[in-house]
């Protein structure tokens, strides 16, 4: 329903929708297995949480099926209780937001929007921020135009994003290694870094 949602949105017919999933489902089943074993080759850690390209939907699959085996006896120390207070705690945001009214509840951060970053992964927190800073110019030079054409650029931006790691891993099978390097480090760990360069 979404994919006819965004072709309704396009002024896409049915039809068309629906030859365009038929094409994209048969690239999918040959283009998949080529970018897997791409990837696979070219980052033999790939899927673990330290490595460049973590799998954040595997870890959570694979801790869904050991606490569906194991029980809650699977879960550390305090988890469940953590569980039903950050609950409780998304409830009464939302109440709070919702019960403020438009021009207030602007000032309430959502609770999903809050859980994206440890879902997915801090990259995407980045993005996102940069993501809002551009239309909050954009809104501000030209409001009409960027409220007509922000799902439209923002879609742009996030495929692009996506699509920027094929050639990534084309660059590093090759053996091309990147001219800068950008880490977050923590206050402990940077301080060792700063110690090693200085000696």
């Amino acid at each position: 329903m979404q994919d006819f949602k965004t072709g309704y949105l396009t002024l896409a017919s049915p039809r068309s929708m629906f030859v365009s999933q038929v094409i994209g489902t048969a690239m999918g089943c040959v283009i998949s297995p080529c970018v897997f074993w791409i990837f696979y080759s070219a980052f033999p850690d790939i899927g673990y949480p330290t490595s460049a390209y973590p799998a954040p939907f595997a870890t959570v699959y694979y801790n869904m099926a050991k606490l569906g085996v194991e029980g809650f006896s699977a879960l550390p120390k305090n988890c469940l209780k953590l569980c039903y207070v950050f609950f409780a705690a998304a409830i009464l945001i939302n109440m709070i937001r919702d019960s403020l009214g438009k021009k207030r509840s602007w000032f309430i951060p959502l609770p999903m929007a809050m859980a994206i970053p440890f879902y997915l992964g801090s990259y995407f927190a980045i993005d996102m921020c940069v993501g809002s800073l551009i239309l909050y110019i954009w809104q501000r030079v030209n409001k009409a135009k960027a409220d007509a054409d922000v799902l439209f650029v923002a879609s742009g931006l996030i495929c692009g994003d996506g699509m920027w790691t094929l050639p990534s891993s084309v660059l590093a099978l090759a053996g091309v290694k990147p001219p800068i390097c950008m880490k977050f480090l923590s206050r402990a760990t940077n301080s060792r870094v700063d110690k090693f360069l200085g000696s």
